[in-house]
């Protein structure tokens, strides 16, 4: 990902965009909200969005496929969210009480989401995850947490920790190196935490073994690291060896929630965790996170000790965007958005067959990555190592050159309102920015 200190000049295509920017960084850092948004050709600014298009600064229009960094699964100015997110606004902000839209959420989440027993909201992914592990410590009586190589959990201390290692850092397969993944942060943060790699059952069980684990931790789907799908059977043998040892499992469903299927990763592949996060395409585009899990658990924040809060944790707007787009998904959305994505999918592969380019695509329809590589199959973190990162960035530059909005990492978002137009729009640019990154 290239930062703002190593930035290609912009041509005038994105002049408003540079010249925003310019003003921006005089009083927000680094001109951006988040640094993963500090790409080339500038940090573009946007002015409208409608459906699964956007609209930047300079007037230029791009099928989007980035949705937000994956919360925006219905696209953009979707009616029913808008009445919803509408109504919401007419009336109490934030009561920092209850509410009735609470629990007609929550009761929305049971149907769908096999581990629900009980539901909690936060506003952030990060901040779920650090309250599940919570839980999970209080619940077994041990501290460590088992987490694997490339899987992101957040950005605070106790959780990114190799996140994204680079290859001379990782250490040997059968023993990572547990590496920090910020300057800043405190070195003791590794000290309650276990890093293995992922999709090797033997390294997973011999790590039960050898240490007490409170619970193992990890996306279902490794969508922060190239979209990389479990192997058959593995998760169903990560399930049986935190039985064996009295270990928790949690899935990090931030990504996979309500966007693999209506019942996340663990509704599709039929392995349900003890715990779970979700955020991101919860409530459409609209900032909100929750956490779900077996009863018992769930409620040693009420009679267990278990500290939790948070003044906008289900605050009424929020609620009102999660309940609108999940009764869109339930009729039918989440299906259209993974027909679409199957169709980019096999006429991305189709192309890149017809010119003999070494192109891997990875994940499940509505999510999935570029990994421009002779492999065959990408099993773990490491084998996104002999990905081809200059053509991967050329690629994006090209698409993004072409109107084709996509994520710097080369992941890729379908929505619920991108259509066949859309598509074979976006496999015409597909095909010419693939013969600009190899040529």
């Amino acid at each position: 990902m290239e930062t703002t200190g190593t930035r290609q000049q912009p041509n005038s295509k994105w002049k408003t965009s540079a010249s925003m920017l310019q003003r921006a960084a005089q009083s927000l850092t680094g001109g951006v909200s988040s640094p993963f948004r500090a790409k080339a050709p500038v940090p573009l600014y946007f002015k409208d969005g409608v459906g699964a298009r956007l609209l930047d600064v300079d007037d230029n229009w791009f099928i989007d496929y980035t949705l937000g960094w994956g919360p925006n699964i219905l696209g953009y100015k979707h009616p029913e969210l808008i009445d919803a997110v509408r109504w919401a606004a007419e009336g109490v902000h934030d009561y920092g009480a209850q509410h009735e839209m609470e629990y007609l959420v929550s009761e929305k989440i049971q149907s769908m989401v096999p581990c629900a027993e009980r539901v909690a909201y936060t506003s952030s992914g990060s901040e779920a995850l650090q309250i599940v592990m919570r839980i999970a410590r209080a619940a077994t009586g041990r501290n460590l947490i088992l987490k694997f190589e490339g899987h992101y959990h957040g950005w605070m201390d106790s959780a990114l920790i190799s996140y994204k290692p680079s290859a001379s850092d990782v250490g040997a397969p059968e023993s990572p190196n547990m590496v920090l993944g910020s300057k800043g942060q405190v070195a003791n943060s590794k000290d309650n935490v276990v890093v293995v790699r992922w999709n090797s059952a033997e390294a997973l069980e011999e790590a039960l073994q050898r240490y007490p684990i409170a619970a193992v931790v990890m996306e279902p789907v490794l969508c922060n690291s190239g979209c990389l799908p479990p192997l058959p059977g593995y998760l169903e043998k990560v399930r049986e060896l935190c039985d064996a040892k009295g270990t928790l499992l949690i899935f990090d469903e931030v990504i996979t929630g309500f966007r693999i299927g209506l019942g996340g990763a663990q509704g599709f592949f039929k392995v349900m965790p003890d715990l779970a996060t979700f955020g991101k395409a919860l409530a459409g585009g609209i900032t909100l996170s929750a956490f779900a899990g077996r009863k018992d658990l769930m409620e040693l924040m009420l009679h267990g000790g278990v500290s939790f809060g948070g003044t906008f944790n289900g605050n009424p707007i929020a609620m009102a965007g999660a309940y609108a787009t999940l009764n869109v998904l339930e009729r039918g959305a989440l299906w259209e958005a993974a027909k679409m994505g199957a169709m980019l999918m096999d006429g991305i592969r189709d192309i890149a067959d017809r010119h003999q380019i070494p192109l891997l695509l990875t994940g499940f329809p509505t999510a999935f990555s570029f990994h421009f590589t002779k492999r065959a199959e990408l099993k773990d973190y490491r084998d996104t190592f002999d990905d081809d990162a200059n053509v991967l960035r050329r690629f994006v530059m090209a698409m993004i050159n072409e109107g084709i909005n996509v994520l710097p990492d080369g992941r890729i978002y379908t929505s619920a309102v991108h259509t066949e137009n859309d598509i074979q729009e976006t496999l015409s640019a597909v095909e010419k920015a693939l013969f600009q990154a190899t040529m």
